[in-house]
């Protein structure tokens, strides 16, 4: 049976894929979320989140790889759901650090928003193969686009703080990367009823 030894063969490189995502966005997720909170830095915990996000993602789509196409939408559809609950709560952390004020660091900001940007880039080359494998794998390389071009904010607003020493760069870039999260979850969720459509036709 040619074609089933091609599709599992498929299946395990797109496994393989993935469990390598979600190890560079699970110890992502935790060196962000510690720097963030020792640099005060809300570009830096909405990046934390985002990684926590998609690291959990991955899971959930990790579990569709290989069944049927309805599965993978529901998977897609459920990943969605998770990135923009996630997105909004970015923005919340954002709102309280308006209100109660925060001191981010800008040299810790820009060091780790470069480690992460490596990652991320690293995470988007590796998806980028699989893209047209599904709606599963469209929504992981979505995530890891939007997270190289969070990076790149985080690093710009380190830079700005440092060069006004002002925290207000840091707040926008904790907001716009919660609502590149939210828009990515939402054109996920788009894709993943257009799939279910497809299914139903």
């Amino acid at each position: 049976m040619p074609e089933e030894s091609e599709f599992d063969e498929a299946a395990e490189l797109e496994r393989r894929t993935l469990w390598i995502l979600l190890a560079i966005n699970g110890a992502m997720f935790l060196v962000e979320a510690v720097a963030g909170w020792l640099a005060d830095a809300a570009g830096l915990v909405a990046d934390s989140l985002d990684m926590l996000a998609d690291a959990s993602v991955y899971g959930i789509v990790l579990y569709a790889v290989g069944r049927s196409r309805r599965l993978q939408a529901n998977a897609a559809f459920a990943s969605g759901v998770v990135q923009i609950a996630l997105g909004a709560g970015v923005l919340l952390e954002v709102g309280r650090r308006l209100v109660y004020g925060s001191e981010p660091v800008s040299a810790l900001m820009m060091l780790v928003g470069g480690v992460a940007l490596v990652a991320n880039i690293t995470c988007l080359v590796l998806v980028a193969r699989h893209r047209d494998a599904g709606v599963h794998m469209r929504a992981s390389y979505i995530f890891s686009a939007n997270d190289v071009v969070a990076n790149v904010g985080v690093i710009v607003s380190g830079a700005l703080v440092l060069l006004f020493g002002s925290r207000l760069p840091d707040l926008v870039v904790g907001a716009v990367i919660a609502a590149v999260v939210v828009r990515g979850g939402m054109e996920i969720l788009r894709q993943a009823r257009a799939a279910r459509r497809e299914l139903d036709a």
